[in-house]
This record gives C-alpha cells, sequence and structure tokens, in this order.
C-alpha cells in the first residue's frame, strides 16, 4: 500500500526521473566496484557526488594538498561522477611527466574546452593529441623562433612595450591605480606582434573589450559553477557561466576571423608578418593535399590559444610582483641597489643584464613560485592502462599534476609558504637553479611560450623597477596587502591599488 501510494504521488513523470537516478546510482556504483581495487587509494566517494563534499570548489587545489597529506602522493578523488588520479610532489611528478612521459601524455577531456571549441576542443595547440599535436606544436614552436621568440628581435619589441608602459605609469604621477588591465594589454601586444605583427593603442576600446573578456573567462574558468559544469556536463543547462564563456568565445572568435580575412587579403608571402601568415602559407603549400591539419578551424583555434595563454599567464606574474613589492620594500631597494651597480644611468635592462643581477634574477624565480598561478597544470589523460609505483590507472583516467605541491614541497623549499628570494641564491649571494621549480610544467607537455615569458618577465619586471619606487595607496599600511589569491583558472591577486613614483 505504501509504494502504491507513493506511485501514485510522485506521478509517471517523476516516475522516470527517479528510475533515472536509480540507474545512474547503479552503474556509479557498479564502475567504483570495478576500479577501486587498481585505482590509488583516495577518499571514499559518496553516490554521485563523488567527494565534492571535501573538496572546496574554491580552492580545488588545496583541499587536494590537504587529501595528499592523508593519502599520499599518489591518490584518487572523483568529482561526483569524474574520477582522478591526483600527482602530489616534486618526486612523483617528475617520474610521471619525465620518466613515464608517454604514458601521461595525453590530454583529459574537459567538457567546458569542448563546448568552447564547439566540439572541436583537441584543436587547441595545449589540448591536441597524437600527430594532430605533434605537427602543431612543431610548427608553433619553429614560427615562434622565426618571428624573435628567445632572439634579439623579440627583446627589441618587449623593450619598446616597456617604454609605453613606463609612460602610462608615469602618466599617474604617483597617484593610485589599477595594474590589471594596463600590463594585460602591454604583454598582449607583444603575443600580437608575433601573431598579427602589429600591436594595439592602451586606449584602443575594441582591445580593451577583447582584455575584459579574456580576463572574465580566465576567471569563469576556475569558477565553481564552470568546475560543476564539467563534472556533469549533462545538466550543463543549470549552470549560467558555461553560457557566458562561450559567448565571449564568440566574441574573441568574431574578433580574430576579422583579422584572418584582412591577412589573408594583404598576404604577400615575402613579407610575411607573423604566425597568422605563416599558418596562411603553409595552408597554401597544402591545399592539394587530401588532409591537412592546417586548415581554418586550427589556424582559429591555435591562435586564440596563443593569444590566451601569451597574456594572462606574465602579465599575471608580474602584477603579483609588484604586489609584492610593496608588502616586501625592503626587496625593491635590494633589487634598485643591484640595478644601479650593472645598468648606466637613464638605461633599461636588458637580457643581457640578467646574469649579472643574481638578486633580481632570484626575485623573479621567487615570484613564480610563490604566486604558484597554475596550481593544478592542465589536466593530462592515459592513452593506455598504466603501471605506475604499485598501481595500475585505466586507460582514459584524468590524472592532475599538482604543481603547487611541487613549489610548495618542503623537501625541496626552506620555507615553503613565506615569499623568500634565498630559495634561489646560495651562501654567496649567487643565483642558482632548484630542481623543484616548474611553474611551466615539465615533460613532452611543457608550456611551449616558457622562453617568452621568462624574457618577458624579467624586462618587463625589472625595467618598471627601473623607473618606479611602489607604494602602497595613502593610508594603506603594507600589512594590510592581502596576498589571497582570486578565484580563476589563473591564480590573480584581489584587486588592489599601486602608486607608481619615479625612481630618483
Amino acid at each position: 500500500m505504501a509504494i502504491k501510494s507513493l506511485l501514485q504521488y510522485v506521478g509517471s513523470s517523476s516516475l522516470l526521473y527517479l528510475a533515472a537516478g536509480l540507474v545512474a546510482l547503479i552503474y556509479f556504483l557498479t564502475s567504483l566496484k570495478k576500479s577501486v581495487c587498481s585505482l590509488p587509494p583516495g577518499p571514499r566517494p559518496l553516490p554521485l557526488i563523488g567527494n565534492l563534499n571535501v573538496v572546496d570548489l574554491k580552492k580545488p587545489f588545496q583541499s587536494l594538498t590537504e587529501l595528499s597529506k592523508i593519502y599520499g602522493n599518489i591518490f584518487t578523488v572523483h568529482f561526483g561522477p569524474r574520477k582522478a588520479v591526483v600527482l602530489a610532489g616534486y618526486e612523483t611528478i617528475k617520474d610521471a611527466l619525465l620518466n613515464h612521459s608517454e604514458e601521461f601524455g595525453e590530454r583529459a577531456e574537459i567538457p567546458i574546452f569542448r563546448k568552447m571549441t564547439q566540439g572541436n576542443g583537441k584543436l587547441l595547440v595545449g589540448f591536441s593529441h597524437g600527430e594532430l599535436w605533434k605537427t602543431m606544436r612543431r610548427f608553433t614552436l619553429s614560427t615562434l623562433r622565426d618571428f624573435g621568440m628567445g632572439k634579439r628581435t623579440i627583446e627589441i619589441r618587449i623593450l619598446e612595450e616597456l617604454t609605453s608602459l613606463i609612460k602610462y605609469f608615469a602618466s599617474y604621477q604617483g597617484k593610485p591605480f589599477d595594474t590589471k588591465m594596463i600590463l594585460n594589454n602591454a604583454v598582449s601586444n607583444v603575443i600580437c606582434s608575433i601573431l598579427f605583427g602589429e600591436r594595439f593603442e592602451y586606449d584602443d576600446p575594441v582591445f580593451l573589450t577583447l582584455l575584459k573578456l579574456l580576463n572574465e573567462n580566465t576567471k569563469l574558468l576556475g569558477s565553481p559553477m564552470v568546475l560543476l559544469y564539467n563534472f556533469y556536463p549533462s545538466l550543463g543547462f543549470l549552470f549560467g557561466a558555461p553560457k557566458t564563456v562561450q559567448q565571449n568565445v564568440d566574441e574573441l572568435t568574431a574578433f580574430l576571423q576579422k583579422l584572418f580575412q584582412e591577412h589573408k587579403e594583404e598576404f604577400n608571402e615575402n613579407n610575411l608578418t607573423g604566425f597568422v601568415d605563416a599558418f596562411l602559407m603553409k595552408q597554401q603549400q597544402e591545399s592539394k593535399k587530401p588532409y591537412t591539419y592546417f586548415h581554418n578551424g586550427n589556424l582559429l583555434f591555435s591562435t586564440l590559444d596563443l593569444f590566451a595563454a601569451g597574456t594572462e599567464t606574465t602579465s599575471t606574474t608580474v602584477c603579483w610582483g609588484l604586489l609584492l613589492m610593496m608588502k616586501y620594500p625592503e626587496i625593491q631597494r635590494k633589487i634598485q641597489e643591484e640595478m644601479n651597480q650593472v645598468i648606466e644611468p637613464g638605461q633599461l635592462p636588458k637580457l643581457e643584464d640578467r646574469k649579472k643581477m643574481p638578486y633580481t634574477d632570484a626575485v623573479i624565480h621567487e615570484i613564480q613560485r610563490f604566486a604558484n598561478i597554475v596550481p593544478m597544470s592542465v589536466s593530462r589523460s592515459t592513452p593506455t592502462d598504466v603501471n605506475f609505483q604499485g598501481y595500475v590507472i585505466p586507460k582514459g583516467t584524468e590524472v592532475i599534476p599538482l604543481l603547487t605541491s611541487a613549489l610548495n614541497d618542503e623537501l625541496h623549499w626552506k620555507t615553503p609558504d613565506e615569499f623568500n628570494p634565498s630559495h634561489f641564491l646560495d651562501a654567496d649571494g649567487n643565483f642558482i637553479r632548484r630542481e623543484a621549480f616548474i611553474p611551466f610544467s615539465i615533460g613532452r607537455r611543457a608550456c611551449i611560450g616558457e622562453g617568452l615569458a621568462k624574457m618577458e618577465l624579467f624586462l618587463f619586471f625589472a625595467g618598471l623597477l627601473r623607473k618606479f619606487v611602489f607604494q602602497t595607496p595613502p593610508g594603506v599600511d603594507k600589512s594590510d596587502l592581502d596576498l589571497t589569491a582570486d578565484v580563476g583558472f589563473i591564480l590573480s591577486p584581489m584587486p588592489h591599488l599601486v602608486c607608481a613614483v619615479p625612481y630618483e
């Protein structure tokens, strides 16, 4: 009777949902039973939600770090129905990404990136697989080098952009302002000069809008709503954030398509201006092949990938650097004293000066370590069943290299929770490289723009400190500065104002 009354009460449509839920629950428990014996240990998952009861979706990397203290450097976590193996600690990450690079060499399928690219997520350089990945990465690296990455030509471009940035900072005459968007603009102009052969003015309304869209997406991609969409993509209609991400991508791609058309109309194989022109020439050369990777879809998503990655990461790191200089003025003074001994009055730092400025170099490295802007890297996937350190990780399992655990590994850093440039200095004040310093990741999937980013970080950061002393706004004490990271795919500082006082 009770069952009959229940059936009459819930109705036929509700019964359908109930049945679907029961099927999902049975499938979940069955798959759990099959996999639990082969996967590394981890917290026991609950039906449907997995381990989301112990994961803070605003700062999942912190939750995973805490779980590694309980379950070790290799453990399994369930984000709802989505299983992932987490690699924690430098030695474990190194073993996986260097010694077993093929076994951990694929990218995981991330629903939000698939949505952003309308099902073509694997066309992004950072998310492609197999021969596509090899071909596009090889072409991208070669082309970036052709247009100056790692060479004197790109150094000149960065210094020209630095000069414009210094003028902008000086225009505030020591009064407080927000550095985030202008740093985005300056850094983005460098990658734009490589991609398109041109830069954009800081007050260009179209470009400012695009940077705001890019910034909003970077934040949303690490938001709880987008993470939940990744875990439960079939329930995407419940989440507004993925729709906003898609709308922003549509605007960005419309802008890029317009630029592509301009480049096609003005194309001259004897005067290639950047990556886009080089791609168009390759496309032309392979036009008669029955199949080529150099099609319009790859042009769009490769350019979008480089544009986004070449803008947000470096500008965010410089933003952290200026905040930390306000927080630790004694470190700022020491950098400027070092520059006074190396650089002629009125001159800006050059790359060749870096070897003569070990303290400045150490500070920049420590900014990257401490800021920890991509704490969970980008997920990998196992192309086959993998035997790793006594465990069997099934084919297609998502693998998270927890980079924050390497950058804060107590076995490699004396004071991992503190901002301490001496991490990169020996007893005599010489710069030393540290094995566990892997902000760009390591192995075959390491950041493709690492060389460019290192050049930009040194020239922009040292150049700004050559011209300005960065101070807190009036009425704000350095002890009040918040070093807590904002929520996002890339960890940015909380909104704050900066005073750039001319350095004399």
